[in-house]
């Protein structure tokens, strides 16, 4: 038995390791030739100093005040050197990936699935030769090279870890050259590389009621989220303390058009595997006559911040982004936690 440790830095690389049982994640980090920050090994110095974003661990009491005080530890700091896991756990690394001699892991996947499923998006599915190797946390992202590998796009996965077909959401950008080479060149079987995992959207424990807001393809990060939710039970490991309910997750899906609404039945097929899990799709056109229309802002209502007790994932284009800010400052709510992802114009295809 091991535990699973996700290591994040600064630069966004992400680096998941095995820990078995009574190992440090110092010592775990660097059987896998990872060369995190270390001077002393002994919790002297301090130099080795995390942050442990989520997860159960040990640290024992053989370290100095000086190297990591009372305080620090009670606001998740950690000395990796120390630090025992007992679970999966996140641990944020202050440092670039670089300073650790470690980079972002190369793969490679055959082109599966291929299909416009609307206007303005792509469906694009790669199976790789061994899907385990990508070890990645939900909501990330990878580098996505054209052939000939000049050119890449960056693009969040839709599916979850693990699965045996890596999924995207491609918007469709008239011009762009992902979108036309997806489009016009090409062909199931051809073979696509790619770099990562990225990013610091990524889902976290769930220990209270989650909002989604999820705008166009920004959906495919949240549907990597939603997977992993529904396929390790966590509504169930999620229950209040008196069993009586789940906690509550619920996503607001806004498009322009209504054709540019997709993954649909994936959406209502997550729902019957979540519990505590809703859903609601809205259409900005006013012309459209989807039952909700308008922005998500206007379908977010009091019940679902419950006062700010609530964990709100946001992934949408920049306007998206500033209007829901706007919009919980205005209300008065300060959420304990808000993650947001955004993607500008100018790298449009650079979205998830």
């Amino acid at each position: 038995m091991s535990y699973r440790i996700a290591l994040t830095f600064e630069d966004g690389v992400t680096k998941v390791i095995s820990c078995n049982p009574s190992e440090t994640v110092m010592n775990a980090a660097y059987r896998q030739k990872v060369n995190l920050p270390v001077d002393c090994s002994d919790g002297v110095c301090g130099t080795c100093k995390c942050r442990c974003e989520q997860g159960v661990y040990d640290l024992g009491d053989e370290y100095l005040d000086e190297a990591l005080t009372e305080d620090e530890a009670a606001g998740g700091l950690v000395l990796t050197c120390q630090m025992v896991p007992e679970g999966d756990c996140i641990v944020a690394v202050p440092v670039p990936s670089s300073a650790c001699k470690l980079g972002p892991a190369e793969f490679e996947g055959r082109i599966t699935t291929l299909r416009q499923v609307s206007d303005s998006t792509i469906l694009l599915g790669l199976t790789l030769p061994d899907p385990a190797a990508l070890d990645f946390l939900p909501g990330q992202y990878v580098n996505l090279g054209l052939p000939g590998g000049v050119v890449t796009r960056s693009y969040s996965f839709s599916s979850a870890p693990g699965a045996a077909e890596a999924t995207f959401l491609i918007r469709n950008v008239p011009g762009g050259a992902m979108s036309r080479y997806l489009r016009e060149t090409a062909k199931p079987g051809e073979t696509l590389r790619f770099t990562g995992p990225f990013g610091s959207f990524f889902l976290r424990e769930r220990a209270r009621p989650i909002v989604m807001l999820a705008g166009g393809t920004g959906l495919a990060p949240i549907l990597s989220m939603l997977e992993t939710m529904a396929e390790d039970g966590a509504a169930q490991d999620g229950a209040r303390k008196d069993g009586t309910d789940h906690v509550p997750i619920h996503l607001l899906y806004g498009v322009t058009t209504d054709a540019d609404l997709v993954e649909t039945a994936r959406i209502e097929a997550l729902a019957d595997r979540l519990p505590g899990f809703s859903w609601a799709t809205c259409v900005a056109d006013e012309a459209s006559s989807h039952p909700l229309k308008g922005y998500v802002t206007n379908h977010l209502d009091d019940a679902m911040l419950h006062g700010g007790a609530v964990d709100i994932y946001l992934c949408g284009p920049p306007a998206m982004v500033e209007a829901v800010r706007s919009f919980l400052r205005d209300k008065g709510v300060d959420p304990a936690n808000f993650h947001y992802e955004k993607f500008t114009p100018s790298a449009v295809e650079e979205a998830a």
